[in-house]
């Protein structure tokens, strides 16, 4: 029996431009029981069940992927750009079409423990976060989808199908591999529109034995809610490491943010609100200590550093970049206990009706932008009350990480380790 490919690319992406309403294409399948239906009652909802093991994995996979990375003969190379969310919701649709030992696999290397939450809870939970992640507010602009490209003459199961529509905001296209070209272009032009042009080549080379591919995406427009003026924005140094340092446009401002310091993660950890409810949290490790910090974050970390952070008079100097990376996720899930999928012993029958299919490959892009964003108006006329005293100075000139949170959900979006400020 001919082994079917499938191909996983998971793209994320936190920009600053306008993006259009996703659409969803509507198949003929009656897909009335297959809704995302929560129970208000529940004494914990789906959802919150969900992101608490969201987050559980979200440090979990950034320490595997940080660590395998980021070392070659002990000294740091790469930036580390990634979406955990993007990642673990296209694990758990892919679970829509998995069986047995294949399942049990994808469930327990995203957290999710069956004493504590069912398979259904779990899709019904991403689809009630993602409803409320959806909602476009002030200043603040997130859409995260997914989409299905099928051999044409090959039907996926009504139930997959379903599932991917209703729960997971799926489109779904029927293509011609064996014309790869013409495939390509179509997958690339498709992503390069979702992320507004800034992933504009997700694919490259794909297999003519490919059958199905599965993306997903996230795209994240969001404001400071105290914008940087960009004529404070200077040139200066960013020391990468001990021998290397770039120039890089430095942004500059002058406030009361929330600042804290971990003594026993030589760390000091800056939160800066956007407009609505996402926040970003710089985390500066002391000289030398990057890797040790970064190794060390959990969720019961975050958790000190928020309650340890006090309002102060600070001056903030943060490079303005534009930083990406490109992660292949199939060693690293397999480092997480999820070993099946990428074999003949995969069980996904859920997604074709086929039982000898396996996922070749997942790959995952993110790109992450951070500038002035802001009119320059209402930058010259925001202002903080500030104390008299000396402000502290907070200068992100040196390898730092990012994890940007929603803080409604208490969702963390997008993680970045980011050694190098001017990389691209």
């Amino acid at each position: 029996m001919q082994t079917i490919f499938l191909l996983f690319f998971i793209a994320g992406i936190l920009v600053d431009n306008s993006y259009p309403q996703i659409s969803i294409h509507s198949n003929e399948n009656n897909c009335d029981n297959y809704q995302c239906k929560p129970n208000p009652r529940d004494a914990q909802t789906p959802m919150q069940v969900l992101v608490n093991s969201n987050s559980y994995f979200a440090f979990k996979l950034f320490r595997k992927v940080s660590s395998s990375e980021s070392h070659q003969g002990g000294i740091s190379k790469n930036n580390v750009v990634l979406s955990p969310l993007c990642i673990s919701s296209a694990f758990a649709m892919l679970a829509l079409g998995a069986r047995d030992n294949t399942l049990d696999q994808i469930l327990k290397g995203l957290d999710f423990r069956a004493s504590e939450i069912q398979e259904r809870m779990i899709h019904e939970g991403f689809c009630e976060l993602m409803h409320m992640l959806n909602n476009r507010r002030v200043g603040h602009q997130m859409e995260i989808g997914k989409c299905l490209f099928v051999q044409n003459q090959l039907y996926p199961e009504e139930r997959f199908l379903c599932g991917l529509k209703n729960l997971y905001r799926g489109d779904i296209f029927w293509e011609n591999f064996k014309n790869s070209a013409a495939t390509e272009q179509h997958i690339n032009s498709y992503i390069k529109r979702k992320t507004h042009g800034k992933i504009s080549k997700l694919v490259n080379e794909i297999n003519p034995m490919t059958e199905i591919l599965l993306i997903s995406y996230i795209y994240m427009k969001v404001k400071w809610k105290k914008p940087f003026n960009p004529k404070y924005t200077k040139e200066d140094n960013f020391y990468v490491n001990s021998y290397t340092v770039v120039k890089v446009p430095m942004m500059f401002q002058s406030g009361m943010f929330e600042i804290g310091r971990d003594d026993e993660k030589f760390c000091t950890i800056l939160k800066m609100p956007y407009e609505g409810d996402t926040v970003a949290y710089f985390i500066l490790p002391d000289k030398g200590q990057l890797e040790r910090v970064a190794s060390s974050l959990s969720c019961k970390v975050l958790q000190k550093w928020k309650s340890r952070l006090s309002n102060s008079s600070i001056d903030v100097y943060i490079p303005k970049c534009l930083v990406s990376g490109e992660i292949k996720l199939k060693n690293i899930m397999n480092s997480l206990g999820v070993t099946d999928v990428f074999t003949d012993k995969a069980d996904l029958s859920g997604v074709t009706g086929q039982p000898q299919h396996r996922l070749s490959e997942a790959i995952h892009k993110a790109v992450i932008m951070i500038d002035e964003k802001g009119t320059e108006a209402s930058a010259a006329t925001s202002m903080d009350m500030v104390s008299l005293s000396k402000p502290v100075a907070i200068c992100l000139n040196r390898p730092f990480i990012v994890i940007i949170e929603e803080q409604k959900t208490q969702s963390l979006i997008f993680m970045a380790k980011i050694l190098n400020a001017s990389e691209k």
